[in-house]
């Protein structure tokens, strides 16, 4: 047998079938047990090894430094080898079977093992069965990377392999099934339930017989028998509103406390030290049988603990948990629910008592451990399952049930969503349903997969201008607006039947484009959208909110939706970029009229752009700021990713050279960030910048974008005085950054952008220039023989007033069917260094902000090209 048809038979062998994902399934339970057993093992004897140095050295000395050095550890492992660790770990679960791109490796389930053991073993207040569910899904995912399995198969794996990590934690095999179905898959179909309840119920069992028990409350209770009667009803009730507002509450501080370690600006092995410090320092002072959490669960769960006691066990584990958890600690909730929970369950029924003397005190506790872990988790039939499932007392069901409802329902008006969903909202990741090939249609809408960039006409544009948009565009239709509302459309049929109605040039567009346009609202399914595009036999739609553009849908958007969905791609929305965060920055004496902002990028363009930076700034007496975007991936906090500044410092020094050469007062920074649009924006606004200079490469292939993603949102946004430096002849800036600028073109058609292009060419051409010679043109159309020159004259007239203009300026029309083209040729045919446009609203550019005009030049044209937009007043 040759080797092409065995590697064949393997892989077809390996396809996913039901009896593979049966025995992948048994294999990731079996797997999830064993470090599910690992870690309560090492945990259990770290905490040991913990209380017993306690007793041997001062308490107060020991249990802050092994906080505070264990805490550091662990944060460093997970920091330098897995980031993905960090926290309880299933927001990360969800967030993957979302088809959300977090990475769940062997590499990441080895590093939350080793992590939470430290972490647990140190005394920091958290659990360990959130961790076992992330190591169970990193393993079965790491398992499903060694064959070759579709995208569902995949998920529906990491799904059992969390099942199993919570089944083998809590030893409740059901309770690994149902916490699949109602927080993390939410998914029934046969596959997914059968090998969940497979992986689940395997690593419940061999988790119980290798001792890995959570709780073993059905032996610890078996002495006491739970109680219920009807007069206890309201006092459930009252339990189950307590447990919903406190866990609302709970909910509310890891928020509060996630934000606040946050504001510290330290990294994550700092954090969780300070955590480990702080828990450490805290529990010294509580009694003694507050340092093995596990012991004081079971002593309050079998109401041996008195009133104050169980109270002040409230209060310092519910202060403990916030404390730790926000650190990015690798440990969960799950135990710390269950302990306030009994807590709190104990106080009421000690308050029944007093009152009937009719209550358990041990039903109480329980009944309260699933009202608190439904309210925090809001999953009320995970809850209920997981303490029945412990205890088996048939008894318990009825007021388990009503406290763990009713808690549910006051957690979730208090504060609505999953506690996990909004964790990763806080990492700008928002989840969406994902949903079967049947419902796609129905479900998702024109919104979710429109394309936002739309480029559009002016209603007042004349016909000519938009022959010229035309004929520099691959579209056979715009959009047209008026102050952003869409009041039409214009196609190329519009402008073919214009030459029989004898229209002329200057007509305004909104007589020849066509009114009412068929369009589609931001809410309408894509059922509704192919059905309109059937209907009318129409390529594309406008999508509106209200009478506002808002986006174009096409049938491709449609297809590439579907498309995705098949591959395994949820559509979700990008993550949201937080704001940016500052790690570097100088400060020269604030001595200037105003600031010019300087994005340095390309250390091989830097040379020369800062020196065009310096000429304006000298001109205008501007000070310099100089900004460094580093980017970071939007599933991490700018202020608590660590990075590198050596090579950006490098760079930024080059700015610092050239200032103090020139001697201009001189700022610099730099930004870690999820966005550079948005960084340098933020930078504009911060640092009141009057004129941004940056470079642009002169053209791009994102769909939907003029200038490119960072230059389009600085064009359209950027409230200050824009300028773009296309660097042509690169190689020659390469090797010579001081290559002289003499000869440059300044196409003219009128303006404000056109005035402030003018403004700025008299301290550039004598800085980069050496006897430099300006020409002046205006495109006009060869059926216009006696051409208007007022512009040029005007121009000419505005560069002679500037005193130290001593250069050569020439004054010509040029005759060309196209601006574009009537440019490219012109600078082609006499040989230019650099041609300035000024971005307007009118004439030449009448497409500058939504067209196609300064790209084709500056891609027709291998010179340099300076584009202009003067200030926007908002």
């Amino acid at each position: 047998m040759s080797l092409p048809v065995l590697t064949q038979r393997l892989r077809h062998w390996w396809q996913p079938r039901k009896g593979l994902a049966i025995a992948e399934a048994s294999i990731i339970g079996i797997v999830a047990a064993l470090s599910a057993v690992f870690l309560k093992v090492g945990s259990g004897w770290l905490g040991a090894w913990r209380v017993h140095n306690s007793h041997v050295y001062p308490a107060w000395l020991a249990l802050p430094v092994i906080g505070l050095i264990f805490g550091y550890l662990a944060g460093w492992l997970v920091q330098r080898l897995a980031p993905e660790a960090s926290g309880s770990g299933i927001p990360q679960v969800k967030a993957t079977l979302a088809n959300v791109p977090m990475k769940l490796s062997w590499r990441v389930a080895s590093v939350k093992l080793l992590s939470a053991m430290i972490v647990i073993g140190s005394g920091i207040t958290l659990g360990r069965q959130g961790p076992t569910v992330q190591v169970g899904a990193s393993l079965a995912a790491g398992m499903s990377r060694l064959v070759p399995t579709s995208p569902d198969h995949r998920r529906q794996m990491i799904a059992a392999g969390a099942g199993a990590g919570l089944a083998a934690a809590f030893n409740a095999p059901l309770a690994g099934v149902i916490f699949i179905i109602e927080e993390l898959l939410q998914d029934l179909s046969g596959l997914t339930l059968g090998t969940a309840i497979i992986a689940s119920f395997i690593g419940g069992v061999v988790s119980r017989l290798l001792g890995g028990g959570s709780l073993q409350l059905n032996l610890e209770l078996m002495q006491f028998s739970s109680q219920f009667s009807l007069p206890e009803i309201p006092f459930f009730l009252v339990l189950g509103i307590l447990a919903g507002l406190l866990g609302a509450l709970f909910n509310h501080g890891i928020v509060f406390s996630i934000k606040f370690y946050r504001r510290l600006h330290i990294s994550l092995p700092l954090k969780v030290a300070l955590a480990g410090l702080v828990s450490g320092i805290i529990v010294c002072i509580l009694p003694e049988y507050f340092r093995n959490n596990t012991g004081l669960r079971e002593y309050i769960i079998t109401g041996e603990s008195s009133t104050s006691v169980a109270a002040i066990a409230f209060i310092a584990q519910f202060i403990l948990t916030l404390i730790a958890f926000g650190s990015g600690a690798p440990g969960g909730l799950f135990a710390p629910s269950l302990i306030l929970g009994s807590c709190l369950g104990h106080l009421v029924g000690v308050w029944e008592s007093h009152l009937l003397g009719a209550g358990s005190l041990p039903t109480y506790a329980l009944a309260g451990m699933g009202g608190f872990f439904s309210a925090v988790s809001k999953v009320p039939i995970t809850a209920i399952v997981i303490v029945f499932e412990m205890t088996t007392d048939f008894n318990l069901v009825l007021p388990l049930m009503i406290v763990a409802v009713v808690a549910y329902l006051v957690a979730d008006k208090v504060m609505p969503g999953s506690l996990y969903d909004k964790l990763l909202q806080m990492k700008g990741i928002t989840l969406t349903k994902v949903v079967s090939d049947e419902s796609i249609l129905t479900t998702l809408t024109a919104e979710d997969v429109m394309q936002q960039q739309v480029e559009t006409l002016d209603a007042d544009m004349t016909l000519e201008e938009a022959k010229q948009a035309f004929s520099s565009s691959h579209h056979r239709g715009f959009p047209v607006v008026e102050d952003s509302k869409l009041v039409g459309i214009v196609t190329q049929s519009d402008l073919m039947k214009t030459p029989h109605r004898n229209l002329p040039n200057y007509t305004p567009l909104r007589e020849i484009m066509t009114h009412a346009p068929i369009t589609v609202a931001h809410t309408h399914n894509l059922s509704n959208v192919l059905y309109l595009l059937d209907r009318y036999q129409i390529s594309r739609l406008p999508v509106i909110d209200g009478r506002k553009l808002i986006g174009i849908i096409t049938r491709a958007d449609i297809i590439r939706a579907e498309a995705g969905h098949l591959n395994g791609e949820n559509v979700t929305p990008a993550p949201q970029a937080e704001p940016s965060y500052v790690v570097y920055q100088t400060r020269s004496p604030s001595i200037g009229r105003g600031r010019l902002l300087v994005p340095i990028a390309n250390p091989e363009t830097a040379a020369t752009l800062l020196q065009m930076a310096a000429a304006i700034a000298r001109d205008r007496h501007y000070e310099i700021e100089c900004v460094q975007i580093m980017l970071v991936s939007r599933h991490s906090s700018p202020d608590e990713t660590e990075v590198r500044t050596a090579k950006s410092r490098r760079l930024l020094r080059q700015a610092e050279v050239l200032a103090k050469k020139w001697q201009i007062p001189l700022h610099t920074q730099i930004r870690v960030a999820h966005d550079a649009a948005q960084a340098i924006l933020e930078t504009i606004s911060e640092r009141h910048i009057d004129l941004i200079l940056m470079g642009w490469k002169g053209n791009t292939s994102t769909p939907g974008r003029i200038f490119g993603n960072i230059v389009d949102t600085i064009i359209h946004q950027a409230t200050c005085d824009v300028v773009l430096v296309k660097l042509g002849n690169s190689q020659d800036l390469i090797v010579n950054p001081t290559l002289q600028f003499n000869r440059w073109l300044v196409p003219m058609a009128g303006g404000p952008n056109a005035r402030f292009a003018i403004k700025l060419l008299p301290a550039l051409v004598t800085t980069l220039g050496n006897d430099p010679e300006i020409h002046l043109i205006q495109v006009f159309k060869p059926s216009e023989l006696k051409p208007d020159m007022k512009i040029l004259e005007q121009a000419i007239n505005q560069l002679m007033r500037r005193r130290q203009l001593s250069s050569t300026v020439v004054a010509t029309p040029v005759q060309a069917d196209s601006v574009s083209q009537g440019v490219i040729n012109f600078v082609k045919t006499q040989g230019f260094d650099v041609v300035v446009l000024g971005a307007t609203r009118e004439g030449l550019l009448q497409q500058a902000i939504q067209g196609n005009i300064p790209e084709a030049i500056a891609s027709g044209v291998e010179s340099t090209v300076i584009l202009v937009r003067g200030a926007i007043n908002k």
